[in-house]
């Protein structure tokens, strides 16, 4: 069992609700065969609760109902798993090109019986065909100037990008300014998550698409 403080479990009850007994049994495989397969640390542990899902799945009070989210480079299925626990209503397709990473995210949505992930295994410029996202989330996978490049295809001109990251993001966002811009990019912003329920709110960079006649 992995210790949860009850500052969390109290936020933990709000983000979950009727579906905590899942989150404690994700929580568990990472903590166990997450470890064990090397898709985290074992200093990690002791932060699964509040730096690893919490941080993760309050950014689902960012997507929009019955959503479709493609999570790029799922690894653990953070922000994914998270995120598709905590929304039921939303459809989540983790994208992830390791095969090993791939087999574990398998095993854990069968587990906890969750009919609303898939998983794709690839890299996301090798799905777009086949992947068409209202929003497209991300966490710990690149820099944004070049994450950008393979998250926005995947909304097929329509959509949001919900990236996760950290004190960094303004000066990320700047930087991928130009390029957001050429992918279709309306509209950016740093947007926190989480704000009413979290000592440290999530850092979200939020960048909307939308493909225009012009172009």
């Amino acid at each position: 069992m992995v210790e949860i403080t009850d500052a969390e479990r109290r936020v933990s009850e709000v983000v979950f609700g009727d579906r905590l007994g899942l989150a404690e049994r994700f929580v568990t495989h990472l903590a166990t065969t997450g470890i064990e397969r090397g898709l985290l640390g074992p200093r990690e542990v002791p932060k699964l609760w509040g730096r690893h899902v919490l941080n993760c799945a309050v950014v689902g009070e960012l997507v929009s109902v019955n959503a479709h989210v493609a999570d790029v480079g799922s690894g653990a299925g953070l922000p994914g798993l998270a995120l598709a626990i905590a929304r039921r209503d939303i459809t989540v397709t983790l994208i992830e090109p390791l095969e090993r990473r791939v087999q574990w995210l398998s095993e854990v949505i069968s587990d906890l019986e969750l009919s609303n992930v898939s998983v794709v295994r690839g890299r996301a410029e090798q799905v777009v065909e086949s992947v068409n996202a209202d929003v497209v989330t991300a966490r710990a996978v690149s820099a944004l100037s070049k994450l950008v490049q393979i998250t926005i295809p995947l909304l097929h001109g329509q959509g949001e990008v919900l990236a996760i990251k950290g004190r960094s993001a303004g000066e990320e966002l700047h930087t991928a300014a130009k390029k957001i811009r050429r992918l279709g990019g309306i509209d950016t912003s740093v947007v926190t998550a989480g704000a009413a329920l979290l000592e440290d709110p999530t850092t979200v960079v939020r960048i909307v698409v939308e493909q225009t006649l012009a172009r």
